[in-house]
């Protein structure tokens, strides 16, 4: 199978972007970043939650969307694409966070780009232990993101949880990151590399052969 597209997924903190960029240089990729403080209703959000929460999510929506329709551009000869995002993201969030008529709303904008959008070859989904992710929250986010609360972390763990439980749409890498270091660790991005090279047909879970012993 020739992987083309890859998109990475998880909660926030979790190490997308950072294991999207290393992965955009082995491969030699053209990369497609969703870069948050792009959305001017993000600050406002973790303020006013119940207040911003669809134009949040609407404007993620939207740009994402954007960004994927430009890779209907791409040539069928050009070098893999990697993204730190899958476009269902959106969903997961809106599903967390809107009550049920926005959610309404939201579903049937959803399901009219959806169709348009293309769908990766290989999705890699990323988690960590509650703790870590806490712990990145607190010692790397943005002002106004340290005005997450615990809850709405742990809702947005148990939201992705389920969405990639049920997964089936397209090959599925999922990584337990709490013991790795893609960043720091060329062995264990080796090892990833390899994983990625060789995709499942389904759904693999994938543990890093260092933590088999």
């Amino acid at each position: 199978m020739s992987v083309k597209y890859i998109a990475i997924e998880g909660v926030p903190f979790v190490g997308k972007t950072e294991l999207a960029k290393l992965l955009g240089e082995r491969l030699a990729a053209r990369l497609i970043l969703e870069d948050a403080e792009e959305n001017p209703f993000l600050p406002l959000f973790y303020e006013e939650p119940a207040h911003y929460a669809f134009q949040t999510q609407a404007f993620f929506m939207l740009n994402r969307y954007r960004q994927q329709q430009n890779l209907h551009q791409r040539d069928l000869f050009e070098s893999t694409i990697v993204t730190n995002y899958l476009f269902a993201r959106s969903a997961i969030y809106a599903h967390t966070i809107l009550g049920d008529d926005e959610l309404m709303l939201y579903e049937r904008m959803a399901e009219n780009l959806q169709q348009s959008v293309p769908r990766p070859d290989l999705v890699i989904y990323l988690q960590n232990s509650f703790e870590n992710i806490r712990d990145r929250v607190d010692r790397s986010a943005a002002v106004y993101e340290r005005l997450m609360t615990e809850d709405y972390l742990r809702r947005l763990v148990d939201a992705y949880t389920h969405f990639f439980f049920h997964y089936s749409e397209t090959p599925l890498l999922m990584v337990n990151v709490s013991e790795v270091d893609f960043v720091n660790r060329a062995e264990d991005l080796d090892a990833l590399l390899k994983q990625v090279l060789s995709p499942p047909a389904g759904t693999r879970y994938y543990r890093p052969m260092h933590l088999n012993v």
